[in-house]
């Protein structure tokens, strides 16, 4: 299996970041907007429909106030085992890191969830970037 892994610098306090994270219905508008165009809440999963036309279905796995980490999971046609957990850490009052991992199968869709990772990750670090200014 392979683990692909964001380590994101953030430009704001830990709890500004951490509150758009854990905010799972609002991708959209609090965390990449742009990267995904819209997010629907479906009980305990999200519809998230991404800027190149796919929409996924990712179920709330935990969601940990302490540690501030979500994890949730994908399902779709194209992927056999996809787990993903976002962190943010603590780095002084006015910054902080995400940690993002994602587990997936098969290894034929690496390249691309990895090149989707990339242009999220960068989507992220610029919105959240903005809560600390």
């Amino acid at each position: 299996m392979a683990s692909i892994q964001k380590d994101i610098p953030i430009a704001a306090p830990a709890d500004a970041a951490w509150d758009a994270v854990r905010d799972f219905g609002a991708v959209h508008t609090r965390l990449a907007p742009g990267f995904v165009v819209d997010t629907r809440l479906d009980g305990d999963a999200r519809i998230v429909n991404f800027a190149n036309g796919n929409i996924v279905r990712e179920l709330l796995v935990n969601c940990d106030e302490h540690r501030r980490r979500l994890v949730y999971a994908a399902t779709s046609e194209r992927v056999i085992h996809h787990n993903a957990s976002m962190q943010i850490i603590p780095e002084g009052e006015q910054r902080c890191r995400m940690i993002w991992i994602t587990d997936v199968l098969p290894h034929e869709i690496v390249p691309y969830i990895t090149q989707q990772m990339e242009l999220g990750a960068r989507a992220m670090q610029v919105v959240l970037g903005r809560l600390g200014k």
